[in-house]
């Protein structure tokens, strides 16, 4: 598919990413074979079939420079997990899945994921739905078991400090969507430092995604970004976001710009660590 019909050509950033670098995360979008739910928010953008969001996801992969990629299952299609694990099945070596369970699922379903290169669930916070977090915590012994773990989309300033000592007890580790994406960008309030404590200490990972969503200005984010990323590098990751699906009032960006805002503050000495070593130890471990 010519990547020039796509709502969000893609661009090529001025940074040069270190080789193996991964996108940690996306959302792959289907076709007609893959029924949208029927609570869904919006529609997918018309007229691009599963093989044409492979084939414009492969040209956002190139134009960025990354190699490898997690697909995170979008909530646009409710528990039926069927086009993530048609999309982490299609692009093969090097791709990971985030997939959507419920509350009271067994440990069958949760190594049914597995064996199909998911890597995580996702609880999300911010929009509801059908796995709340004390079904996280009862599911974490299995992910452990299959050495998954648990991605949380939330509101840092609204959530974080009441869930800070259930995150100590997880058995797995947890990875927070968007800097925490809180509601504020004052990168010094007490919800930022209780992140940032969890950061340290090595309870939570934390991706440097989607700033567009915090403000239309996404350089009034930089502080924020920068805090997280010298509070614990080793705990920090990149992804995109593409293709930037659920925008509400947020205006629609460029995945060159993006990854460019974040490389600019990142030290050269650590740009391996963001942007391929956090991930790869994370979702993919040699």
């Amino acid at each position: 598919m010519d990547s020039a019909a796509a709502p969000f050509p893609a661009t090529r950033p001025k940074t040069t990413l270190p080789a193996g670098s991964w996108d940690a995360h996306v959302h792959l979008l289907g076709g007609p074979q893959h029924p949208l739910s029927p609570t869904r928010v919006e529609n997918p953008p018309e007229g691009i079939d599963f093989e044409g969001w492979l084939d414009l996801y492969r040209t956002h992969l190139t134009a960025l420079g990354c190699a490898r990629g997690l697909i995170v299952h979008s909530i646009l299609y409710g528990t039926d997990n069927t086009v993530t694990l048609d999309a982490v099945r299609a692009m093969g070596a090097g791709f990971k899945g985030v997939g959507l369970l419920p509350d009271g699922v067994s440990a069958r379903d949760v190594r049914h994921f597995a064996r199909n290169n998911i890597v995580a669930v996702r609880l999300n916070y911010v929009h509801g739905g059908v796995l709340t977090w004390d079904g996280a915590k009862a599911m974490a012994g299995a992910l452990a078991d299959q050495g998954m773990h648990i991605q949380m989309l939330l509101h840092a300033d609204k959530h974080i400090e009441e869930l800070a000592e259930d995150i100590r007890a997880l058995p797995v580790p947890l990875v927070i969507d968007h800097c925490g994406w809180p509601t504020t960008l004052d990168a010094h309030t007490p919800a930022i430092d209780t992140l940032c404590d969890l950061l340290a200490d090595g309870h939570i990972h934390v991706k440097l995604s989607a700033p567009y969503r915090l403000s239309n200005q996404i350089a009034e984010t930089s502080a924020l970004m920068q805090r997280l990323i010298d509070t614990n590098p080793e705990r920090c990751m990149w992804g995109s976001d593409w293709p930037h699906v659920m925008l509400n009032d947020a205006k629609l960006p460029r995945a060159a710009e993006l990854l460019d805002h974040v490389a600019a503050f990142v030290p050269a000495g650590t740009q391996a660590q963001i942007f391929r070593d956090t991930a790869q130890s994370l979702f993919d471990p040699m």
